[in-house]
């Protein structure tokens, strides 16, 4: 929030934070700023897990909303009864294959859900906008595809291929048309893919890293030549503190590790770490490879110019990819118990013994 005084007490809306990057946005907001009062909203479908925050959720700067963003009566009450001064949106369906699978869970998510948001803003807000933010996360799948050569930045015209990429270019413009149209204080940013502790173990990483472990068979689209730009999620949450703090008004700000990795190279580096990590011979993990039936619509290649948020707010990767790879890896084999709640579905039973 531009201009805003870390002393002064804010009220802030974090969406979807019980997630894998919310749970790091929300850590860091509240062992951070104790005179903010954070508000974790999430719906808690299969991808929110309240394990994700048991170092904080006794924080006295920390309260959790069980609700769904689709609702727009329950938004609309929500603000009018805590006032927030600012909301961080990261609430979205976000896995590709299920939105090929859903795509009208996705628009009612990610394009409706942010609506609902944008609107209580905008009727709690009024004309009243002053040190007011809505700031909503997005994807760098937004842009489409690459061939072998260049970089999205913040110019680059949206030209999303799947139904999850279509659903979140919709609510990024839905946030600008608000902005343009009732004066919403906002800002944008769009990640490359991210990686570390936490994440639902459906995608890449966390998936391999958990087959590995169980010598299950190691599921690659296509030849594998996809590529990728890989952020460690403690640095996305770090640009994220910096973005809200420090970012101008209507401004759009790429996130990227500076990591771009072929599929089958991500996949044969996690394998040789993973076997050092497992005292396996080295080339052990390699041979549960195995290469499946490309999905359709699979962008070739994604890549981030982050050098507008590095020269406007100072902000670079802490780590390269083989060091941030390494301490995933290292927290999945330190806390088995989270992936294996996770995995059985035991994890989905939390909010009922701890909040009821």
């Amino acid at each position: 929030m531009k201009n805003s005084s870390k002393t002064s007490t804010k009220k802030i809306l974090i969406t979807g934070g019980a997630g894998f990057i919310g749970s790091h946005v929300v850590r860091r907001f509240v062992n951070n700023y104790p005179e903010y009062e954070i508000y974790n909203l999430d719906v808690l479908t299969y991808a929110g897990n309240l394990e994700n925050l048991t170092d904080i959720e006794q924080a006295a700067n920390y309260h959790f909303l069980k609700g769904d963003i689709c609702e727009r009566s329950y938004i609309t009450d929500l603000f009018e009864t805590y006032k927030f001064d600012a909301v961080i949106h990261l609430a979205a369906e976000s896995h590709v294959d299920r939105s090929i699978t859903d795509p009208f869970a996705f628009v009612e998510t990610n394009v409706m859900g942010t609506l609902n948001l944008l609107y209580a803003a905008k009727q709690i807000w009024g004309t009243d906008t002053n040190e007011k933010l809505f700031y909503h996360i997005s994807t760098d799948e937004v842009y489409g595809t690459l061939g072998e050569t260049g970089l999205f930045t913040e110019e680059t015209a949206y030209d999303p291929n799947s139904p999850y990429s279509a659903s979140k270019a919709s609510s990024d413009h839905f946030v600008r048309a608000f902005g343009e149209t009732y004066n919403i204080p906002y800002v944008i940013s769009n990640c490359s893919n991210n990686y570390g502790a936490n994440q639902f173990p459906e995608k890449l990483i966390p998936l391999f890293i958990n087959n590995i472990i169980n010598n299950k068979p190691l599921p690659v689209y296509g030849d594998g030549n996809y590529t990728r730009d890989w952020l460690y999620v403690v640095d996305h949450a770090v640009a994220i503190d910096l973005i809200f703090h420090k970012g101008k008004n209507k401004e759009t700000y790429n996130i990227g590790g500076f990591n771009e990795w072929k599929n089958i190279d991500l996949v044969k580096l996690l394998c040789k770490q993973m076997d050092a990590k497992l005292s396996r011979e080295e080339g052990t993990s390699e041979q549960l490879i195995t290469f499946v039936k490309d999905r359709p619509g699979h962008d070739l290649r994604y890549a981030i110019d982050a050098s507008k948020l590095n020269k406007e707010l100072g902000w670079k990767p802490s780590v390269t990819f083989e060091e941030g790879l390494e301490k995933t890896i290292d927290w999945y084999l330190n806390n088995e118990d989270w992936l294996k709640n996770v995995t059985s579905g035991a994890y989905q039973q939390y909010y009922e013994k701890q909040y009821k």
